[in-house]
């Protein structure tokens, strides 16, 4: 079907000077990005069998809204099915306009109680006045109250046959599954990187603006995936400037974006051991506005590229490196050996988990900075040593034995309190079993809790556990859990949620053992002259007298 080509229409709003708006996608082939999501919905309203409730999901800019009308205007439209991408009729007029009588849209952010809803229920009693279908369209849905959610669920089962719901969210997990069991859900992913750079190439020649690609890579880059970021961004780097044409310079200035080039000139200098230039050159990048967090975050990606540039392509679709910064990522990482940039990369998490801890930040970073040329300086000092020992096995070599421990000490543990763990402790952690042990163990309630009655295991192995999903278990479990398992084995452990249904619960398994137990006793003789001395007697529990 050729009606999702990247196009636009011709009641777009193209006296708008926003391109978020100007451009705004108002039938199917106008849309990029969800094709198999479009086509879905086509041919379910081709057949003639439009689902009751759609719900939208996403991040913001991804058009879960934009979405939302298309579909009101593909369900309303005057014309043949096969036309709706083409022609536009009154109620697509309408439609796109928000004045159509029959389509209601709500911001459920600002309309969020249960007197809102029965509003609604209530209107929604009559039938459409000149349309085919009576349309609610409520926008970030999730903000509805849980009593609002309640008044809703019945009219959205069982609605008639001329009402239909289309639901937009950013936050589907708070939704109760109650109300998505009753919609068609449609998740909405993120747009592909060299997609949305042709969408928004294209949108440079029909503005007639001259914009470099390098330029345009930026914005899809820092946009993240979402196409209203992306024409914002692009709207205001060409906005600010007088003449019609855009470098890539122009748009990290405008942006306020900080090229890579300078997180690799600092790597560099680090490795070069000069503190002076390493404060200027961060300095500089700070009164450029970069905060210290995001800081620290770029200068993982850095030491990423470093560690991982031999399997890094360069290629046009590449959007995080140019060629000069590729360029010189291979020449740093030639000098640079891969347990130093291991090393580095701890140390660099290490930090950016007690940057909260103080008042300033831009001390602790520019502390930081200087703590990691010295253990470049140690480092080095320790290969010397130990290339001096293995040249001249014959010849004495000196070595400050206290020196040399307390530099081995610094580079290879960062995390001085997790050092304390006993070995024995962590070597436990085989099986689930020796799990719960260590949470009882380290007195993490909370952990061992949810381990017994909420986790249903489907696998445990080489520091891999899958789980079978569970609505009770607590939604920070697993970041808790791999926190606390990294804390005690100095290890990353990986917890993934699996589609099988995975084993029962610790709980239930001793409900079960018990019950078994009971139930064996039951045919005892024990129990039986028991039953005889005391008839109401009823058995509950049977606990061993070792135990």
């Amino acid at each position: 079907m050729s009606f999702f080509q990247v196009g636009w229409s011709p009641i777009m709003t193209n006296n708008s000077k926003v391109l978020a708006l100007k451009y705004r996608p108002q039938t199917f082939k106008d849309l990029i990005g969800h094709e198999e999501i479009a086509i879905t919905i086509y041919n379910s309203i081709k057949n003639k069998s439009p689902t009751n409730a759609f719900l939208f999901t996403g991040i913001r800019g991804i058009g879960k809204t934009t979405f939302a009308r298309i579909v009101a205007k593909a369900l309303n439209c005057e014309n043949a099915v096969e036309s709706i991408c083409e022609n536009k009729c009154n109620h697509c007029v309408s439609i796109t306009n928000s004045n159509h009588i029959d389509v209601l849209e709500m911001d459920a952010a600002s309309r969020t109680g249960v007197d809102d809803v029965r509003e609604l229920i209530e209107f929604s009693r009559y039938p459409p006045t000149v349309a085919k279908y009576k349309i609610f369209i409520i926008d970030e849905v999730h903000m509805l109250s849980k009593q609002a959610f309640n008044a809703l669920l019945k009219t959205l089962e069982e609605p008639p046959k001329y009402l239909k719901f289309i639901f937009a969210t950013t936050e589907i997990k708070k939704i109760p599954i109650t109300v998505i069991s009753r919609c068609q859900r449609y998740d909405l992913s993120r747009i592909k990187s060299e997609e949305l750079f042709n969408y928004l190439k294209d949108i440079t020649l029909k503005e007639k603006k001259i914009v470099e690609d390098n330029a345009i890579k930026l914005i899809v880059k820092i946009s993240e995936g979402s196409v209203r970021d992306a024409l914002s961004l692009l709207d205001r780097a060409t906005i600010s400037l007088n003449e019609n044409s855009l470098t890539y310079e122009d748009a990290q200035k405008i942006l306020g974006y900080v090229d890579k080039s300078s997180y690799i000139d600092l790597l560099d200098i680090i490795f070069s051991g000069n503190e002076e230039k390493i404060i200027l050159h961060y300095r500089n990048l700070y009164n450029s506005g970069v905060e210290p967090n995001i800081f620290l975050n770029d200068f993982l990606e850095i030491l990423y590229f470093v560690k991982n540039i031999s399997h890094i392509e360069n290629e046009g679709n590449n959007f995080s490196l140019n060629d000069s910064d590729y360029k010189k990522l291979i020449s740093l990482s030639k000098k640079i050996e891969q347990s130093e940039i291991l090393l580095f990369w701890e140390f660099t998490l290490k930090t950016l988990k007690e940057i909260n801890l103080v008042a300033n930040p831009n001390l602790l970073i520019e502390m930081f900075l200087i703590q990691l040329t010295y253990l470049k300086k140690k480092k080095s000092k320790d290969n010397s040593n130990q290339n001096n020992l293995k040249s001249s096995p014959t010849k004495k070599v000196e070595v400050n034995n206290t020196e040399n421990n307390e530099a081995i000490s610094q580079i290879k543990n960062f995390k001085q309190e997790e050092e304390k763990i006993e070995k024995k402790y962590v070597d436990e952690i085989n099986n689930f079993e020796d799990l719960i042990k260590m949470c009882q163990y380290k007195k993490e309630m909370k952990l061992k809790y949810e381990l017994e009655n909420n986790v249903n295991l489907v696998s445990f192995s080489n520091m891999n556990i899958e789980i079978a999903f569970n609505e009770k278990l607590n939604k920070n479990f697993v970041k808790d859990l791999s926190e606390k398992l990294y804390d005690w084995t100095n290890k990353r452990w990986l917890i993934t949620f699996s589609k099988e249904k995975g084993a029962i619960s610790e709980k239930e398994k001793k409900k079960n053992k018990n019950e078994k137990i009971i139930k064996e006793f039951k045919k005892s003789p024990e129990y039986s002259n028991l039953i005889k001395t005391i008839q109401d007697i009823e058995l509950i529990d049977i606990i061993k007298k070792d135990d």
